[in-house]
């Protein structure tokens, strides 16, 4: 068979320093093409091993690819480009996972899923045996990840993280998947999600590695670059609704104290309360501004893909519109902050009363800067969007 010639499937183990299993993962994926029908090929994406486990796996029948750049999803990125498998599973070459038993995926795939994710927990039928998971990763890190995957982005996979999965591979090459790490992982599912993959999952069984050396995941490292990702991928979670909440908070009580002191049983709140109200409004009007300039920029840029809300978010925020708005709250702030001139004129310049003069002076100064903050991001949205006109 050519080198050119199409495969059914491609089984993908990124690969470094795996002398310990590697044999053992090849042997099992060979039997499996064999034994299901399926022509394919078992391709091992090495990234830098020294440990001889390129030879090891050439001499099992895989065929095995350099990829200098370090990086788990350096790894597996170079290896769906240089698969030639219409489909592809991927999994880890330590022998966490069991390539003798990857029937569920190929009939997932046959019955026209795009991506189909392997499931260790009991609740999606899967197992995880003594010893293959540390503590934290199975009742704290992989659990809080998961759910705020499927919250982020409305998913039903159970498990984000499982190295076992399967997908068409002119499907996921459409993602245009990026990250270099072990954040790979959750880049494949959120993208497949936002883009509209159909996605199943299956059950898999985890079990200890078989290699003495330590391994590459490190917990707190790359547990925050799955959160950051993950919160990159979704400003309404990172900046949106932060932004709606302090707006709501600092408005609503900034409102009853502009019109005079608050006391609540033995504590009283009025102007200084006041002021750190009009600091809320302001920082959670800029965190929405970023939130509209995020998903723009990362829609033109390709990061995510249009919708028709998108589309709606230019007809509602224009520039005329924007320019209007900033311009009546700057006249509004400048009213109050004359008024509160002119009633220092009345003593003469003099000294006024405290609170009463802070309680104009405040929302003037709130309502002068996010009306200035309008104007100048409805110009800088108007920038962001021209690509897209």
């Amino acid at each position: 068979m050519s080198a050119s010639t199409p495969l059914e499937l491609t089984i993908l183990m990124p690969c470094l320093n795996e002398a310990e299993s590697i044999a053992r993962c090849v042997r099992k994926a060979c039997e499996t093409l064999s034994r299901l029908g399926l022509t394919g090929e078992v391709l091992v994406a090495d990234n830098g091993s020294t440990d001889g486990s390129q030879e090891i796996a050439n001499r099992e029948g895989a065929r095995v690819i350099h990829v200098r750049r370090r990086g788990y999803g350096n790894a597996l990125r170079a290896g769906i480009a240089e698969a030639r498998g219409q489909w592809i599973v991927m999994g880890d070459a330590d022998d966490t996972y069991d390539f003798s038993d990857l029937r569920g995926f190929v009939e997932q795939m046959r019955q026209g899923a795009d991506l189909v994710m392997g499931c260790r927990f009991p609740q999606g039928g899967g197992r995880i045996l003594r010893g293959a998971m540390p503590f934290p990763h199975r009742w704290l890190g992989n659990p809080a990840l998961s759910f705020l995957g499927r919250l982020f982005f409305r998913s039903q996979v159970r498990d984000f993280h499982c190295g076992l999965r399967a997908f068409r591979r002119d499907a996921i090459e459409r993602l245009r998947l990026r990250t270099t790490g072990m954040e790979f992982a959750s880049e494949m599912i959120v993208k497949a999600e936002l883009y509209g993959l159909k996605i199943a999952e299956v059950p898999v069984t985890l079990s200890p590695d078989a290699r003495t050396r330590p391994p590459h995941l490190r917990t707190w490292r790359d547990g925050w670059r799955h959160l950051s990702f993950m919160l990159l991928y979704s400003p309404r979670w990172l900046f949106l609704f932060p932004g709606m909440i302090l707006i709501l908070l600092g408005g609503v009580l900034g409102l009853r104290l502009w019109r005079g002191p608050l006391v609540v049983g033995s504590v009283g709140f009025d102007t200084n309360t006041l002021l750190a109200c009009s600091m809320a409004v302001v920082l959670g009007f800029q965190l929405c501004l970023f939130a509209v300039f995020t998903r723009i920029f990362a829609v033109e840029e390709g990061l995510l893909p249009r919708s028709d809300r998108y589309e709606s978010l230019f007809q509602i925020f224009t520039l005329e519109r924007g320019l209007a708005a900033g311009a009546v709250l700057v006249l509004v702030g400048l009213g109050l902050f004359l008024r509160a001139v002119w009633l220092w004129r009345q003593v003469g310049f003099g000294s006024l009363s405290y609170p009463d003069s802070l309680r104009l002076v405040i929302p003037a100064v709130t309502m002068i800067t996010i009306g200035t903050q309008t104007v100048f991001s409805s110009f800088f949205l108007s920038i962001l969007g021209l690509r897209r006109r």
